[in-house]
């Protein structure tokens, strides 16, 4: 409760009876929230001589930082890579959707797609008789003009009651390797022709709320490209790819600082030239800086050895990831994403008529529990795997991610299986099981 000396009059909640996830460790400690923030509660007991309004008993449960998901798809029949009436909309539904499963903030994650998908094509505003004379395919072109594009209709933005918050866009592709293309259409497929930093404006139009970008990086002139986007801001993964340990190494001088779904859809770990993989243990990182790597840890992507072989590597630089597509959330049958079909089968996703994987129907908090069960990692590591380590990849650990002392109060009650039971965002129970 404020008082005389409260540097603010909004009420205070405290919760009890909790392990909280903090320096790594879990701790019997109260947590203490106030206008949306992890409140330092020596500061509210001396300095201000306040205390909490209100208090949650939580039963003996772990309190730890938000799920954070930088690589998802869709899911429950939303496509992010399928432009509709009201893009947005879907994206609220999916954001609604996942508050269940720990996530408190995400990136929507654009695969492989046409240019009219990305940006919007220049408008042509012609009379109904004046387009009824004309041939189809000018028909067509203008109808494209009038298409919904995805891009300009995905805003970074608070989460709430109405669903997580949205972090910045992931654009996985075009500028990959046609050899390790995965799901991803051929025919949308580019190269760097034009130098790189042309080429990227060219295909998305702009870069604003874009937050991560997966590109293959043996790819002719995609250097400029890493380093414009690692410029701005932007982190830059390695992916869909076929570049060897040599070629990895130089996009990550040049600022790349993540890979895409590691050990799928690139070459393979070989003694004699470890890929993209041999990030991993390479010296030649540039001093104080971090490689990250996202695993898909759903029992099918990666084989439980090669998980913990990743692990054990680097332990520090793993983020766990859903991948989920459109049937997240369905039952088995036929489903889109992007511009191809895929078939769901039990917990696989396949491109239509193929074997091909084509990203994941898992949640968050089955691929935690599964990391847990299969890497033999502690239950603070299977949980900032989630949270904190997605957080530093995206540079926003100063506010999410952890349970420090002023950050946002963005947190999931878990009981000791790790399913999840309650969801805050901003300190404002946001779900409950």
């Amino acid at each position: 409760m404020p008082s005389n000396k409260s540097v603010s009059d909004a009420p205070i909640t405290q919760f009890v009876s909790c392990r909280i996830l903090k320096d790594h460790r879990l701790q019997w400690e109260d947590l203490w929230v106030r206008e949306g923030k992890i409140l330092n509660p020596e500061k509210l007991f001396f300095d201000e001589e306040g205390f909490a309004d209100h208090k949650v008993d939580c039963g003996n449960k772990i309190i730890a930082p938000g799920f954070i998901d930088v690589q998802i798809n869709g899911g429950y029949g939303i496509d992010f890579s399928q432009a509709s009436g009201d893009i947005r909309r879907g994206v609220a539904q999916v954001a609604k959707k996942i508050l269940e499963h720990g996530v408190t903030s995400f990136c929507p994650t654009l695969v492989t797609s046409p240019p009219d998908i990305y940006h919007k094509v220049q408008s042509v505003h012609l009379s109904l008789p004046f387009i009824i004379e004309l041939p189809n395919i000018l028909v067509l072109v203008m109808l494209l003009s009038f298409s919904p594009q995805v891009i300009p209709e995905l805003r970074v933005q608070d989460g709430g009651p109405e669903g997580a918050g949205i972090l910045g866009i992931h654009l996985e592709g075009p500028f990959i390797s046609e050899q390790k293309r995965g799901a991803h259409p051929p025919k949308f497929l580019r190269t760097f022709k034009a130098g790189g930093v042309a080429d990227l404006m060219e295909t998305y139009g702009h870069l604003d709320n874009v937050a991560l970008v997966t590109l293959a990086p043996e790819l002719a002139n995609s250097a400029a490209a890493i380093r414009e986007l690692s410029g701005r801001g932007i982190v830059v993964s390695l992916g869909h790819s076929m570049a060897d340990l040599s070629q990895a190494e130089e996009a990550v001088q040049n600022g790349a600082i993540f890979i895409t779904h590691l050990f799928n859809a690139m070459l393979p770990f070989h003694h004699r030239d470890p890929g993209i993989v041999g990030l991993l243990t390479s010296d030649r990182i540039p001093p104080g800086r971090m490689v990250y790597y996202g695993m898909i840890a759903d029992g099918i992507h990666t084989h439980p050895a090669a998980l913990r072989i990743a692990h054990r590597a680097h332990p520090a630089g793993l983020v766990l990831v859903t991948d989920a597509v459109t049937a997240m959330g369905l039952p088995p049958g036929q489903h889109s994403l992007g511009q191809q079909q895929i078939d769901i089968q039990g917990l696989h996703a396949y491109v239509a008529g193929t074997t091909t994987l084509s990203g994941s129907i898992a949640t968050m908090d089955m691929c935690v529990r599964h990391f847990r069960e299969v890497s033999g990692c502690t239950v603070e590591a299977a949980l900032e795997a989630a949270s904190l380590h997605p957080a530093q990849l995206l540079g926003v650990s100063n506010r999410k991610g952890t349970l420090e002392f002023g950050t946002d109060a963005d947190f999931i009650v878990l009981d000791d299986t790790l399913t999840v039971r309650e969801t805050y965002i901003a300190g404002q129970q946001v779900w409950r099981k």
